[in-house]
């Protein structure tokens, strides 16, 4: 039986994580959140990370993602270590092969939902009438074909994660990174997000990390991992 921990063949990985630790530190006082954790993504695959609120799922992706640095262990993306790397390298890094969905969708409120596709193409120094043709093309397969020209104050919530997922895609990056991107909608937006994130994967080949506390969406992930106790261990299956 293949370890649900440590599956992928080295050849396919796409994210190494080995033994991340984090300790928060405010003066004389400590408080640990991770400790020991480790896992790999091959190219394609989907994972889920589910666990109790406050149990530093959010930490870990932050970690994962090059938006915070662990106190001990390694993250490699396309084997290349993100704490080794300068910041702006590290930051290309991640333009490059991340994508990031977030229960809030953090869409720039002044600018339109293709500009806001089409930004990170744009700072990857594509150029604009490119980038904005493939954002076109993506925010049309997201059902937004009808709304390139409105503000995300404007569109529904549904509406707007669809463009934040459409802008997380547009690179075709190696991994989104999704912290409970559904959590903020009602079930019937939530489903069908959730279906179009799965048909995306499915399409482009991305690998999915998503944190989510819905144990039945995690379940459809090709692995789900939980974290309690501030480690990693295969989710216990109920009844």
């Amino acid at each position: 039986m293949n370890d649900p921990i440590r599956q992928p063949a080295a050849s396919a990985l796409v994210l190494r994580v080995s033994h991340i630790a984090k300790t928060y530190k405010e003066g004389s006082l400590r408080t640990p959140v991770l400790h020991d954790v480790s896992f790999e993504l091959a190219r394609g695959e989907t994972l889920a990370i589910v666990g109790a609120s406050g149990s530093g799922k959010s930490t870990l992706l932050h970690i994962v993602g090059g938006l915070d640095t662990p106190t001990k262990g390694a993250v490699e993306l396309e084997g290349r270590e993100l704490s080794k790397l300068p910041d702006a390298e590290r930051g290309r890094v991640r333009n490059r092969s991340l994508g990031f969905v977030y229960q809030f969708h953090h869409l720039l409120p002044e600018f339109t939902a293709l500009e806001n596709v089409a930004m990170p193409l744009l700072i990857r120094g594509t150029a604009i009438p490119e980038a904005r043709e493939q954002s076109k093309v993506l925010l049309e397969r997201v059902g937004l074909g009808h709304r390139l020209e409105h503000k995300p104050g404007e569109l529904s919530g549904g509406e707007r994660q669809r463009c934040a997922m459409a802008r997380a895609l547009v690179t075709r990056p190696a991994c989104v990174l999704a912290d409970e991107p559904t959590g903020n909608l009602d079930e019937q937006n939530a489903a069908s997000l959730y279906e179009l994130m799965l048909e995306l994967n499915r399409e482009i080949g991305t690998s999915i990390v998503l944190v989510t506390h819905d144990k039945g969406l995690a379940r459809r992930m090709d692995r789900v991992l939980e974290l309690t106790g501030g480690a990693l261990q295969p989710m216990q299956q109920s009844g």
